[in-house]
């Protein structure tokens, strides 16, 4: 009886199969300690030993000799599973979609567990649904159209410099992140810990605001930048004079939006004085084309927002540190849609808000 059990009888072709399963590099790891367990009784192994030799149970060793006895080597095969019975239809799925895209009577979005409850599926099928289409219910975006009669000049004129810069010259994105507040916390920062993000009070004291004037390369993402204690065509034309001792040379295109400050007659008698400095507007409220706008919300987001000042010298400060650290490693902002894109994504989206 007991020879009987720790013994199988192995055909020369199944054997040969086998062993080439063992010598193959990519066998499952799985498959090779069942083709062990079957050589190993084979030559009489025991069921104690081979488990403890490959590492498994005995149980397994019993499970495998048993499935060979029975099937050959097909029983050593991992059958493929049918899987979990799908639990809802496509119809379901698209009436979760249609309900979603209209909101409820009583309130402006659906949230899961509403939806949920008016459909009589489960919050977690919804937030299936709702990854699989894209959906965030939650999120809402801002946007504005443009209602510069030169719209599309102007737009043409600054892709053109992103897309098709001009030889020999430099295009600069510059603008204003006017009236950054120097703002300290009434109570010292939380830390982050395991479970808990970092804490902070609602509440702050202000200790005056300082004015960020930045001029972004497009071609390699470095930004030369100044900080200001006030915001007038003084401190803009400063900064024009700053920008012209950094880049002494080349041909300037300087990407701006529409603020006075750019268009004061002092500024137009300093640009007339300088003719390599060629000043291109942006439409009005199209300020989504300067690309520093971009490089404003990462140093707002990154240094500024969740930091605590005691003065606008330490506001100052962490905006320089921040700067040097983005210039030893800055990576350019890269525009990929053209003119034409850009005005079809508009024209789609006035048609969709008059529906």
């Amino acid at each position: 009886m007991g020879m009987r059990q720790s013994w199988v009888s192995v055909r020369e072709t199944d054997r040969a199969e086998l062993e080439a399963w063992l010598r193959a590099q990519s066998i499952p790891q799985a498959l090779a300690i069942r083709a062990r367990i079957v050589l190993g009784s084979a030559v009489g192994e025991s069921v104690r030993g081979l488990a403890v030799r490959l590492g498994v149970t005995q149980t397994t060793v019993c499970l495998w000799r048993r499935r060979y006895r029975a099937q050959g080597l097909a029983g050593l095969k991992t059958l493929a599973r049918s899987g979990r019975r799908r639990r809802i239809s496509a119809a379901q799925e698209r009436a979760v979609v249609a309900a979603t895209m209209r909101p409820p009577q009583h309130a402006t979005h659906w949230s899961a567990r509403r939806l949920a409850k008016a459909v009589g599926l489960g919050h977690s099928t919804v937030h299936a649904i709702w990854r699989k289409y894209g959906l965030q219910p939650h999120r809402v975006e801002t946007f504005k159209f443009s209602t510069d009669p030169q719209f599309e000049t102007k737009l043409a004129d600054i892709v053109g410099l992103y897309l098709d810069p001009p030889e020999r010259a430099l295009v600069l994105c510059v603008d204003e992140k006017s009236q950054i507040q120097a703002l300290n916390r009434t109570a010292p920062i939380l830390p982050l810990r395991p479970g808990l993000p970092v804490q902070m009070t609602h509440d702050y004291e202000r200790h005056g605001t300082t004015s960020l004037f930045a001029a972004l390369e497009v071609a390699s993402g470095k930004v030369h930048a100044r900080c200001y204690r006030r915001h007038r065509h003084n401190e803009f034309l400063d900064f024009l004079k700053s920008v012209a001792r950094r880049y002494p040379r080349p041909e300037l295109h300087l990407i701006c939006d529409n603020y006075g400050t750019h268009k004061h007659p002092a500024i137009q008698h300093w640009l007339r004085e300088h003719p390599r400095f060629h000043l291109h507007f942006t439409p009005t409220s199209a300020s989504w084309l300067n690309l520093v706008e971009r490089w404003f919300g990462v140093i707002s987001l990154q240094a500024i927002r969740r930091g605590s000042f005691t003065s606008v010298a330490q506001l100052e400060r962490a905006i320089t540190h921040f700067l040097d650290h983005w210039n030893q490693t800055a990576r350019p902002f890269v525009w990929t849609k053209t003119a034409h894109q850009i005005k079809r994504s508009i024209r789609n989206a006035k048609l969709i808000s008059r529906t």
